[in-house]
Formats: C-alpha cells, sequence, structure tokens
C-alpha cells in the first residue's frame, strides 16, 4: 500500500504522524491526513483518491521522521514544510520534503547531537487550515521551569513563521492566576486559556508535558495540528517545586568526598533513628513526631555521590523543641553552617510546628521537665550506654571470619537494636553541648566582656581527658623511641620499602614494638574518614603512621609532654554571676568532653560494621554473586541484609554493583558540587549547582577571616595536604587541610599550628587542637585553594585571621 492512514498501528508513520494518529483516535480535533513512507511510489489515481478523503484542498505538507518530534530531540524546524500546497503540486513537495533529509541544517543536527545521519522521512500530507491565527503552545513553561503555567503563542494567519522563529508573536503565560494580557492581542483571553488548556490535556495523554502547534479558522474551531513532548524540561527544575538547602558544614569532616551507597545508607538510617529517639528523649509529645514523621528520614541528601545536610529537615527536627529562636543559632554554631537558612523558609517551618496556645504550653512544660530530668540523668545515661556499648562490642564467641552469612547479619542486627536504635547518651549529651556552648560564648560576651568572641576557646583549651588527643601523645612517645634505634627512621619514611619490612622493623626493638601495638590496640579502628565503612583502618594499613613516626624522629627535638593548666575563670566581680558562670563553664567543658569520647565510641561501632559487611561482601562474592568482595560498598544496606533475610527484589548483585561503581567513579572524577548550594523538587533535573554565596579572592597582604578554635600566634610557611596518607610535615610548618578527622591526628604532632577550610568550634579538629595547644582556625573559605604550599603566613587563632606574607615580611 503507498499511503498509511491515521488507525493504522505502524512504525513507518514516524513521530509526528504516531502521535497524530494516537491523538485522533482519543477524540481530539486533529485535520484529516495521510502518511507517505519513504519507499512508497503511487499512480495519479491512488493519489487523487487519496487527496479526495481528506477533502478539498489546499494542503500542508510536512516531515515524519523516525527520529523527529521524540522525547530526547525534536528536530523542530529542520526538515522543510511546505503550505497551502495545491493538489497538482503534492507529488512535487513530497519529493521536497524528503530531499530535505541531506541539508546542510539537518547534516549539522545530527552530527552536534551525535545521532546518526537521516534518511529520507515519512511525509505527511494534511488537509490545510486557513486559519484566523496560529501558534504554538507548552503545557509548561520551557524557559522558567514552571509545570503549572502553560505558554501559548500566537500570530496572524499560519503558524510556520512563528515556529520558524521569523516573528515573535503575541505570548500568554497562563496559570491558575490571572494573566495579564499582550497589547495589540489576537486571542481572547478565553481563547488563550482553551489553547493552554489543550496543551495541558495533550500532557496528560501522552503522560508528559508537550509542545503543540494549533491554529483558530474563521469560525472559532480550534485545531491540534501536532504534539511532541518538551525536550528541555527533564533537565529544568521547577521553581514551584519543595526548596531544599543543601550543606556539608561538619558533615564533610566525617564523609569528605565521595561516599559509597552502602555508606550511605547506613548513615541515613542512623540518622533517621537517632533523631526520632532523641525527640522521644526530650519529652516531645509523641503526636508531634508523628506529624513529623516524613522529615526524620530526609537529614541527609547523597548529591553526585557527596554527602550532604538537609538543613530544612534539621531546623524541622528542632522546632518541634521549645525555644527554637534560639537554639537554631545553637545548632547552626555547632553544625559549622556558615549562614542561616532563607528566613521565608525559617518563617515556613514555624508556621508548620504551630499549634494552639494551650498545647503549646502544655509541650513547653513537658519537654523542659524532660530536659531537666535528662540533664540530671545524664552522667549515668552515659556509663550506662558505655557499658551496653562494651558488652555489644566484646568479642564474638566466634570470630567473625569465621561466621556464616546468616550469623553475621543477626550480629548487625543485635548492634542494631542495642546501640544504634539506642544512641541515647551520644545525642542528650551533644544537645546539652550545643546548649551550654552556646549559653557560655554568650556569657562571655555580656559578662565578661569578651569582645572579640574568643574567650570561651581560651577556657576550654586542655580541659584534660580528651580520648582524641591521646594518638598525637602516644605518635610523639614512639617517635622518641624511634629516634633511639640507629637507623630506623628513615626505612619508616620510605614508601619504597613493603611494609611488612617496616612493621617487623618496629617489633624488634621491644619498647617501641608494645607501644605500637597498644596503639593498634587501642585506635586501630581510627583511619581517615572513618565513618565510611569502605575506609581502610590502620589496623589494615599502619603505613601512615610508620611515616610519621619516622618523620617526627628524624626531625629530632620533640616536644616534651608537660601539664599545661586551663585557663582561669574571669574574674566577674559579681558573686552571684561568678556561680552562674562556673556552673556553666564546668559543665560546657564536661559535655564537650564527653562529645569527643562518645565519638571515639561510636569509631568502635562503626569498626565492628565495617568488619561485618566486609565479611559479607567476601561471602557474595564466594558464591559468585560479586565480582569483588570490595563491590559490597556499591549495595545499600537493606539490600545487603535482604541478600540473607529473604526480603530483597535483586538476584544479579554482581550488575547492579558494577553499574553503581562506574557510576561513582564518574562522580570523582567531575567538579564537587560547591559546599552550599539550593535546589527545587529532584535533584536529578540538575546538571550544575550554583553555590549560594559568591567570595571574593584574597590577594597578597590581605587578610582571611576564619573563626579561631585556638588561640596563639604563628608565623611560617605553610603546606596545603590534600590527603595525609604519605604527607610529611617540616619542622615549624603550618598544616592546611580542608577537613580533618581522627585520621590527620597522625600530622598533628609535626605541625605548628592548624588551617582547616570547613568545621566548626566544637568540630574534631577545634576540640582536639585545644587539648593539645595547637593554634587552629577553622571554617576559611577556600583556604586550600588560596593558599599553596611554601606561602608564608602569619595565624591567630584567637582573632580568627590569617594574613598572608611578602617575602620581605618573613
Amino acid at each position: 500500500m503507498s499511503f498509511l492512514f491515521p488507525g493504522t498501528a505502524n512504525p513507518r508513520l514516524g513521530g509526528k504522524g504516531g502521535a497524530l494518529s494516537k491523538l485522533g483516535e482519543a477524540g481530539f480535533e486533529v485535520p484529516a491526513w495521510f502518511a507517505v513512507p519513504p519507499e512508497a511510489t503511487w499512480n495519479d489515481g491512488e493519489l487523487e483518491s487519496a487527496l479526495g478523503r481528506l477533502g478539498a484542498g489546499p494542503f500542508a505538507v510536512r516531515s515524519s521522521a523516525t527520529m523527529e518530534d521524540g522525547a530526547g530531540h525534536s528536530f523542530a524546524g529542520q526538515f522543510e514544510t511546505f503550505l497551502e500546497v495545491p493538489a497538482a503540486e503534492v507529488p512535487l513537495r513530497i519529493t521536497g520534503v524528503r530531499d530535505s533529509a541531506q541539508r546542510e541544517a539537518v547534516l549539522t543536527y545530527c552530527r552536534e547531537r551525535g545521532l546518526p545521519l537521516p534518511e529520507a522521512p515519512t511525509v505527511l500530507v494534511q488537509r490545510m487550515i486557513l486559519p484566523r491565527c496560529a501558534g504554538v503552545a507548552f503545557s509548561a513553561d520551557p524557559v522558567s521551569g514552571h509545570r503549572s503555567v502553560a505558554v501559548v503563542s500566537a500570530v496572524a494567519g499560519t503558524g510556520e513563521k512563528l515556529v520558524s522563529g521569523e516573528v515573535d508573536g503575541e505570548t500568554w503565560r497562563l496559570g491558575s492566576e490571572p494573566c495579564e494580557p499582550p497589547e495589540g492581542r489576537l486571542l481572547k483571553e478565553e481563547e488563550a486559556r482553551e489553547v493552554a488548556e489543550l496543551a495541558r490535556d495533550c500532557a496528560a495523554y501522552f503522560g508528559r508535558p508537550q509542545d503543540i502547534e494549533w491554529a483558530i479558522d474563521d469560525s472559532g474551531k480550534l485545531w491540534l495540528l501536532q504534539s511532541r513532548p518538551i525536550t528541555t524540561l527533564a533537565a529544568l527544575p521547577d521553581p514551584d517545586d519543595t526548596l531544599r538547602v543543601w550543606d556539608n558544614s561538619n558533615i564533610a569532616e566525617s564523609y569528605g568526598g565521595v561516599t559509597t551507597p552502602l555508606t550511605f545508607s547506613f548513615a541515613r538510617r542512623i540518622y533517621e533513628s537517632v533523631y526520632r529517639e532523641f525527640c522521644r528523649l526530650m519529652s516531645v509529645p509523641a503526636e508531634r513526631i508523628t506529624r513529623a514523621d516524613d522529615v526524620f528520614p530526609q537529614m541527609l541528601g547523597l548529591i553526585r555521590g557527596r554527602t550532604y545536610y538537609n538543613l530544612a529537615s534539621w531546623y524541622r527536627v528542632l522546632a518541634l523543641l521549645p525555644g527554637f529562636q534560639l537554639n537554631r543559632s545553637f545548632m547552626e554554631q555547632m553544625m559549622g553552617v556558615k549562614e542561616p537558612l532563607p528566613e521565608p523558609l525559617v518563617q515556613k517551618i514555624i508556621a508548620e510546628s504551630k499549634v494552639s496556645r494551650g498545647e503549646d504550653i502544655r509541650a513547653l512544660v513537658h519537654t523542659c521537665l524532660g530536659l531537666v530530668r535528662q540533664l540530671r540523668g545524664l552522667r549515668k545515661q552515659v556509663a550506662g550506654f558505655q557499658a551496653r556499648l562494651d558488652t555489644a562490642l566484646a568479642p564474638p564467641p566466634i570470630p567473625l571470619e569465621a561466621m556464616s552469612g546468616e550469623d553475621l547479619v543477626l550480629h548487625y542486627r543485635d548492634l542494631e537494636r542495642q546501640l544504634l536504635k539506642r544512641w541515647d547518651a551520644p545525642l542528650v549529651n551533644d544537645f546539652f553541648a550545643m546548649i551550654y556552648y552556646g549559653v557560655l560564648r554568650s556569657l562571655c560576651g555580656k559578662w565578661a566582656g569578651d569582645k572579640d568572641g574568643t574567650l570561651q576557646n581560651e577556657l576550654l583549651a586542655h580541659t584534660g581527658g580528651i580520648i582524641s588527643a591521646e594518638p598525637p601523645r602516644r605518635i610523639i612517645r614512639m617517635a622518641k623511641l624511634a629516634a633511639e634505634v640507629p637507623g630506623l627512621p628513615a626505612p619508616l619514611m620510605d614508601p619504597a620499602i613493603p611494609i611488612q619490612e617496616k612493621l617487623a622493623a618496629v617489633k624488634r626493638h621491644g619498647s617501641l614494638g608494645a607501644d605500637f601495638q597498644l596503639y593498634l590496640d587501642d585506635f586501630g579502628d581510627r583511619c581517615l574518614e572513618e565513618l565510611k565503612l569502605e575506609s581502610p583502618t590502620v589496623r589494615d594499613d599502619a603505613s601512615t603512621l610508620l611515616s610519621s613516626i619516622g618523620a617526627l624522629a628524624s626531625r629530632g627535638n620533640l616536644p616534651e609532654e608537660t601539664a599545661t593548666p586551663a585557663a582561669e575563670t574571669p574574674s566577674l566581680g559579681n558573686p552571684l554571676k561568678q556561680m552562674i558562670f562556673g556552673h556553666v563553664l564546668k559543665q560546657t567543658r564536661e559535655k564537650v568532653r564527653c562529645r569527643e569520647n562518645l565519638r571515639f565510641e561510636r569509631t568502635r561501632l562503626f569498626g565492628r560494621v565495617r568488619a561485618i559487611v566486609r565479611e559479607l561482601g567476601k561471602r557474595l562474592h564466594a558464591d559468585d554473586r560479586l565480582e569483588a568482595p570490595e563491590d559490597v560498598f556499591y549495595l545499600e544496606l537493606g539490600e545487603l541484609l535482604a541478600a540473607w533475610e529473604a526480603t530483597g527484589t535483586i538476584v544479579d548483585f554482581g550488575a547492579l554493583a558494577g553499574q553503581r561503581r562506574a557510576e561513582f567513579g564518574s562522580f570523582r572524577e567531575e567538579k564537587a558540587p560547591p559546599d552550599r548550594f539550593e535546589t527545587h523538587g529532584p535533584v536529578h533535573r540538575y546538571t550544575l549547582f550554583e553555590a549560594s554565596r559568591q567570595e571574593e579572592p584574597v590577594v597578597e597582604g590581605e587578610q582571611i577571616k576564619g573563626i579561631g578554635a585556638c588561640p596563639g600566634k604563628v608565623k611560617g610557611r605553610v603546606r596545603v595536604v590534600l590527603d595525609p596518607r604519605g604527607a610529611r610535615l617540616e619542622p615549624g610548618e603550618i598544616l592546611v587541610a580542608q577537613q580533618t578527622d581522627p585520621g590527620w591526628v597522625v600530622l598533628f604532632p609535626a605541625a605548628s599550628g592548624l588551617l582547616v577550610e570547613r568545621g566548626s568550634l566544637l568540630s574534631h579538629s577545634a576540640i582536639v587542637s585545644r587539648e593539645l595547644r595547637l593554634p587552629c582556625i577553622v571554617s576559611l573559605s577556600r583556604i586550600t585553594t588560596i593558599l599553596k604550599t611554601g606561602d608564608l603566613v602569619e595565624m591567630d587563632g584567637k582573632t580568627g585571621e590569617v594574613r598572608i606574607l611578602t617575602e620581605e615580611e618573613g
């Protein structure tokens, strides 16, 4: 058959013809048409008969290529179109449309998009509507991304000039609200809304936003000429969708860089359960917790493989507690957030959490009583948590490597039940550390006259008992022992020497070997990015630790361990104020110390979970379900556990892990999203993320301002370290890093100062530097890109200022 008419399901109808056939069958008013496939031939009688079925001419003759009007590429305006064609000229125009497939514009369009070069298209011959006006319409705004706004463009006569871009025509933007009509309009508002509704009807029929061509004849009847997907919306967010503010602040200290699916799904699970538990512990009414049930799973987000706080969720959780306006500033300090949530979003959260006055008073009294109860019982609670943790992490009766997969899953479930879902003491202590630190800072300014906002850091320096400060001290002791062994330091620093030879050399020297083994026993689970389950621990790879010991031993003149007293409480001249200030300071020291020490207990727990999932990866590899045991980190936690609990839907774990490994590998190669940015709606619509703040570059001689974390002035050259593995500091150098976690402490003994791009006054680097009396400044935006190794600077850990010096000033 030479011609194809609507109603025949045939791929040879092409993109435009296939859509028109479906729309006609669905009852849309489409002018009569038929299709001429690329290979079709005909005689005059056949063509005359086909044209007769369309009615009296003239006709429109246009393309309907297979690739045309698809979801990925529209080919709009690329092929030739002929309008008002008399019957006698239809054969000539069919040939003209076919030949247009070889036009240079079409070939260039294909090359630029990596498409195969087109063959001759199917041609549509359609009854020509001689319109009063015509144009195009979009069921959603293709420029702004508003899905609720339809855009209608109209011109007098046929719409071909509008489609080709020769004229602009009049434009209507039609949403639910009244619109501003254009001047000198061709359409009445009701006609424009009828066209917009037609576009929306097409979108509803095809299940995706549509770009249509339409015409209104002299009788006022609206015709649908064609409909195709809007190809640009998939990568265009809708400004009306939910606003989310993403900030990596302190969390980059624990989950820096790309995080694997297993680690993220584990972290998301923990945050959801522990903060729901936190609200219960704070005596938040059960109905309020239930109303916020969808908030807890959204505390974190994974954007292009990187972990971020979803700030609105944190504020919504905090809004469940009394005193939200005051507490949110304390929370921002603890999280290291450099700027608050946009005020309209804050007000929206306040409005969402608003209840009747009576209910609010009852909740306030209930929560305040709960806070007092939690504070009074916190020491006992911490002791109980410690005992529960020690019991749960006691060596199992059967070594992990000897357990079956089901036993390993049961062991994980037991840890989850005993600890991960009962993370009570760390949560409550963190909350009171945040509150007391905020109050102490406020009192230092109001009562002690601290205008710089730094006195609280001096008062918290060297309070003692912080376990995270112990590794640097032990490293110094081991370095002193290594320095006493002739010829030992240099091999420990040499990356060419196998680690087994280094370990054997250390163990041959009694005291050094014993101290080294004790370090592994006590701190073997500490590592770079220690909350990432995929990170190898010091016990797995001690090369950085050995290198640090060797570097310190070779430089000599190591610092002596001295008991540095804590700063004295300022005299306020008022006994009552003195008593209150002393109480707040004591509580702050205790809570901050406990906060850091409980983080170490978290490290122990994560170390056990890490060992469990590694063993499960080995089991899946042995069952030929994973290409390598390490591929387990590209499964989500629920998927992994379901493999042994028979609740999953995945059969080919290897293919899924391989796909994700490739995807996350590409994330590592690309530029990371900014530290803070905003999105509307689904993140997959974004190809680029714009930082929510732009910062001016710093030139030599200017001061860079951060947050002073530990007082002390240091002048020296900097060493910028992005990865501490194998890094060495020369005597007097200042360490510059994006963030630090416990895996970085191997470099602290050699540093004369510490400059950190991220972090807050309660982050790991701030707390440990205060304990070690190591001058430190945190929250120095872009410091790792502003400075380069060898630059001369002067830092003031009290004021948080860094000044780039010239060589003459050195």
